[in-house]
């Protein structure tokens, strides 16, 4: 399912959501262009986050460079070519947070920063702007952490944003239990629009994420599956902790869109 938006009004400008996502996107062309040079990642080893790094400090290590065809006496075969790993360009103990703001190919950051286009302008209205760059920077670190915890010997380059997205998701899991979802579903070959709630939405990703997680392997497929899941379930306690105060803004009113509004049933 691929949202396409949701149906909450937001109030104020979002404008460190938008900040945000200017900043992944400004650090992603950043990366492409110091990452020129054959079996040199560039900017995603000196801030990604690799566990080794940091439960073994000090320790030299090999990090996977490319995979390449090799002929063989037994033909072609793939392997994997490895390299040293050079310095962090940060104090490793600060890679959790920068590694955040990289992403590792073209639909890795449009997938990420879509998602965050969607659900964090709402979080952002709930809690202010202040609050929400907190916020956003806490779960990704809590996402990231979570990450080291399940492959701490891990030598490959985490990087990405989804953790601390996930956490946005979290919050808004909580806060808009009422909202809806325009989505966009493959069906027998065809594309759909369908309408459905923001937390079944929402749920079925956190179960997807839940799954993979506990029976794929660490890294599986490229995709840290447990940052996933610690920057939602962060997101979403942070939330249930400051429902009860005074701190948030109050919720905004549902917002019918045009082809609902036409159609004369607005959404709940």
């Amino acid at each position: 399912m691929i949202p396409l938006r949701d149906n909450i009004a937001s109030q104020r400008q979002p404008v460190v959501n938008l900040l945000l996502i200017v900043i992944c996107a400004a650090v992603f062309l950043a990366q492409l262009a110091h990452s020129d040079r054959p079996g040199e990642p560039g900017l995603t080893v000196e801030y990604g986050m690799i566990p080794f790094r940091i439960t073994h400090p000090g320790e030299p290590f090999e990090i996977p460079v490319k995979r390449q065809l090799v002929r063989t006496p037994w033909g072609v075969e793939e392997r994997l070519i490895v390299a040293p790993a050079g310095p962090a360009a940060v104090p490793p103990l600060l890679t959790p947070l920068t590694c955040i703001f990289l992403h590792g190919s073209w639909m890795h950051v449009i997938g990420n920063l879509w998602f965050l286009w969607i659900f964090g302008d709402n979080v952002e209205d709930r809690l202010g702007h202040g609050a929400f760059l907190v916020f956003y920077l806490a779960t990704g670190v809590i996402a990231s952490i979570a990450h080291l915890l399940t492959d701490p010997a891990s030598t490959v380059p985490t990087i990405g944003a989804s953790g601390a997205i996930a956490g946005v998701m979290g919050a808004y899991f909580v806060w808009y239990p009422h909202s809806r979802v325009q989505a966009l579903v493959p069906f027998f070959g065809f594309l759909h629009f369908v309408e459905i709630p923001a937390p079944f939405f929402l749920g079925i990703w956190f179960l997807m994420q839940f799954l993979s997680g506990t029976f794929a392997p660490a890294g599986a497929g490229g995709v840290a599956w447990w940052a996933h899941i610690g920057g939602f379930v962060a997101g979403a306690a942070i939330a249930l902790l400051l429902a009860p105060t005074h701190f948030l803004a109050p919720k905004r009113p549902y917002r019918p869109p045009p082809f609902q509004q036409r159609r004369n049933n607005p959404w709940p």
